[in-house]
């Protein structure tokens, strides 16, 4: 098969790491990619936006799966556009893709098929929000969490501990803090326990669960901090135990895809679950419709069979027929950031020791690279790179990912020590 990856982060770095092991892969691009996806897959000229251009290179380059990475491009109907030009594409079309692009949908969807969430309420103007978010401070929570409708890259979410943070990220929202995503908000009850990610496969008739895998959302050491679009992550995630696992698939997994088939959804792709392992059992936070980023990371490393086998036969409508194994080793994912991130902060500078990280052990996802004219990788976003090992044990794998991490510097660099630390405890 010939393959396109459309993206350019750590997220599809992970995807055509694994795509180009795969032996049903005979030539594989991505378009736009970064500095480190050129390893593993021949650089497109194209930005995720130009969804018909993208439509175009897949045509004349006679591509058999598109693989689309980010959500952008998703909600703004890329699946639609490559369906009418009779090209095979992993990812669900715009109607579906409200599921991410829209919290408020994703809610209603939630409810009406009984899926286990939170409680909730969304409005489109400041007053009604103001008054809720009073009401709900007054009546004894100790907090909410207040959530900008649309797409805002992991960042327009606030878990506020007081009445006067929740109205003042609420009325961000309305100012333009976040861009149309903001006009509507969603305020939901603030759930407590453990965060663990689930992707579900879905070709619309089948749904299976890949590995469990948990993120890091807080920028800061302890889940301090603003919220970013994810520090670090590790698989398996030990608070997804048996008990949770069959929760997780009888009351989320297959009353989704029941949804599915009852809004006649085409969906041929990945839902990824947030979810937050209660005292009460697990209840989603959010869906999402294509892999988290850095969760796609440790559940590549982990897989050990074929990715492009058993996405083109979801795509086709046979995913009961793909063969799915893990490895037995756990895999762990550090992220390293530029100073500032997920604020205002530098591109441009120069990054050391990625060949010394992967001689310690380490694949280097890239997320945020490109190439100076003077031939050097250089950082060139938020959250730059990702490094993953494998190890016998969650320990072993915190250990050796660590190593790696010590090995790479640029400016003003910076990472969480403490990924993986909430595992521990279970083990």
């Amino acid at each position: 098969m010939n393959i396109l990856v459309i993206g350019s982060g750590g997220r599809e770095h992970a995807l055509c790491w694994k795509l180009a092991e795969s032996a049903s892969c005979t030539k594989l691009y991505c378009a736009p990619g970064n500095a480190g996806i050129g390893s593993a897959a021949e650089i497109v000229n194209i930005g995720v936006d130009k969804l018909d251009e993208l439509a175009d290179f897949a045509i004349a380059n006679k591509i058999d799966l598109t693989v689309v990475g980010p959500e952008a491009p998703l909600c703004d109907g890329i699946t639609d556009v490559f369906e009418k030009r009779g090209l095979k594409i992993f990812g669900p079309d715009k109607i579906a893709a409200q599921l991410e692009g829209s919290k408020s949908f994703a809610k209603e969807f939630m409810l009406k098929y009984g899926i286990p969430t939170a409680k909730a309420a969304d409005f489109t103007d400041f007053e009604n929000a103001k008054k809720y978010i009073e009401n709900e401070f007054a009546n004894g929570e100790k907090a909410i969490v207040i959530k900008a409708d649309g797409l805002a890259a992991g960042k327009g979410v606030l878990v506020a501990e007081s009445c006067e943070d929740a109205v003042n990220f609420t009325k961000e929202c309305f100012d333009g803090a976040f861009g149309e995503s903001g006009a509507k908000v969603l305020i939901e009850e603030c759930l407590f326990g453990e965060e663990a990610s689930i992707f579900g496969l879905t070709d619309g008739n089948t749904i299976v669960a890949l590995a469990s895998s948990q993120d890091h959302k807080r920028i800061f050491d302890d889940d301090k901090g603003l919220n970013t679009g994810g520090m670090g992550a590790y698989s398996p995630a030990p608070v997804v135990d048996e008990k949770a696992w069959d929760f997780i698939h009888k009351n989320i997994l297959d009353r989704f895809l029941a949804g599915v088939k009852a809004e006649k959804f085409n969906f041929k792709g990945v839902i990824f679950v947030g979810i937050m392992v209660t005292d009460k059992g697990p209840k989603v936070l959010e869906f999402n419709v294509r892999f988290g980023d850095p969760e796609a990371q440790v559940v590549m490393r982990r897989l050990d069979s074929d990715l492009a086998d058993i996405l083109a036969k979801c795509v086709d409508g046979k995913l009961a027929e793909a063969e799915i194994k893990w490895k037995k080793e756990a895999a762990l994912s550090v992220v390293i950031a530029a100073g500032g991130y997920p604020g205002s902060y530098r591109k441009g500078d120069v990054i050391s020791g990625l060949q010394d990280a992967a001689d310690a052990g380490a694949v280097v996802f890239h997320a945020g690279t490109k190439f100076d004219a003077d031939g050097n990788i250089v950082s060139n976003g938020g959250r730059v790179l990702g490094v993953s090992a494998l190890g016998e044990s969650i320990p072993e794998a915190i250990a050796n990912a660590y190593k790696g991490v010590e090995k790479i510097s640029f400016a003003d660099a910076f990472y969480r020590k403490d990924i993986g630390k909430k595992a521990l405890k279970h083990l």
